[in-house]
């Protein structure tokens, strides 16, 4: 089995691979379509490409692979920085190195990627162009409020500034309407984002963006594997005769766990189950972020319950505690 090793960036990628005397090879590929279509028909039948996880600069080169039959893996720099033990120097082609290192002595825990659909494609760019839209909106505003404290105002200025306003409203709601066009056109897109939707304190915003991230709920199949994915999921934190807290990690979708915490607000402010949940652990003397922390964990869990139970939330629906539960079917019992 041929391990090819990829060090991926706009222009170009470095690729590092031994040939068949065991010699360490090194050559350099452009990031455009003819060229990679060149170099992935001169490589071997059963060849894998491991490649460094840099975002949008490898999504040509994955959808190449899976037209072509070739499998490639996208790992994460930190992943194999830390698998190799101390390394010193970098550059291009050493990263290229390390990866095919990486991918012949780790080969068991590659995940080989397939490119999203189109329709996932799409969806997925006209969500980061509406999140740039409310950023850029966000600034405007802010640069107003703070223009508002001066003792003489500008016509022309605030005349501009309302225009432009005003303009990323619309261009916001145009794309907001072409991201839910895409979703209704697309039976599994349709039912998972109605589904998600159902679950009191997750919006169209929330539901958009989990079908985004998780591959609608393919690739990130489970509601740990979300929680850890967000930054939700607290892991040990004990050696030996020390025992500290629990911790949850650094190593998160930020964006992710912001869109959490603001459906946790709201399921805690609208939803009965999470009320009492709420109150419960605040009458523990649980603080607060972390109560909200355990409420964002619940509130991935009741999405991927419904999601894959293709059920909608029923909002009127109070989990009993599990004693509880315990005690209504006995009491039934001794009735019947």
């Amino acid at each position: 089995m041929q391990v090819y090793g990829i060090d991926l960036s706009k222009e170009k990628f470095d690729v590092n691979f031994l040939d068949a005397t065991g010699k360490e090879k090194h050559r350099t590929v452009k990031n455009e379509l003819s060229a990679i279509w060149r170099f992935l028909s001169e490589i071997p039948l059963g060849s894998i490409l491991c490649a460094e996880h840099t975002g949008t600069y490898g999504d040509l080169l994955v959808f190449l692979c899976n037209q072509y039959g070739v499998s490639i893996a996208l790992v994460p720099g930190y992943t194999v920085r830390h698998s190799l033990g101390v390394v010193k120097g970098k550059s291009d082609p050493i990263d290229a190195a390390r990866l095919r290192e990486y991918g012949e002595r780790f080969n068991d825990k590659l995940s080989f990627r397939e490119y999203q659909g189109e329709h996932m494609s799409e969806l997925r760019q006209l969500y980061s162009l509406r999140s740039q839209l409310v950023k850029a909106r966000k600034e405007l505003r802010t640069g107003a409020h703070a223009r508002d404290q001066l003792p003489m105002q500008s016509v022309s200025v605030n005349l501009i500034l309302k225009t432009a306003l005003e303009a990323l409203d619309d261009q916001v709601d145009q794309v907001e309407k072409e991201m839910s066009k895409i979703i209704m056109n697309e039976s599994e897109l349709v039912e998972n984002y109605s589904l998600s939707v159902s679950v009191l304190g997750v919006g169209p915003v929330i539901a958009t963006d989990m079908i985004i991230r998780t591959g609608n709920f393919k690739v990130i199949d489970t509601a740990r594997k979300a929680a850890s994915y967000a930054g939700v999921c607290p892991f040990p934190n004990s050696s030996g005769n020390m025992v500290g807290k629990s911790r949850t990690s650094p190593f998160a979708d930020r964006t992710l766990k912001t869109l959490l915490y603001m459906g946790a607000k709201a399921a805690v402010k609208h939803n009965k189950e999470y009320q009492l949940y709420y109150r419960k652990k605040q009458q523990e003397g649980k603080p607060h972020f972390l109560i909200m922390n355990n409420v964002m964990n619940k509130l991935l869990r009741t999405i991927y319950s419904v999601v894959k139970n293709k059920t909608p939330y029923s909002r009127d629906y109070i989990c009993l505690d599990p004693r509880e539960r315990e005690n209504v079917n006995s009491s039934e019992k001794n009735v019947a």
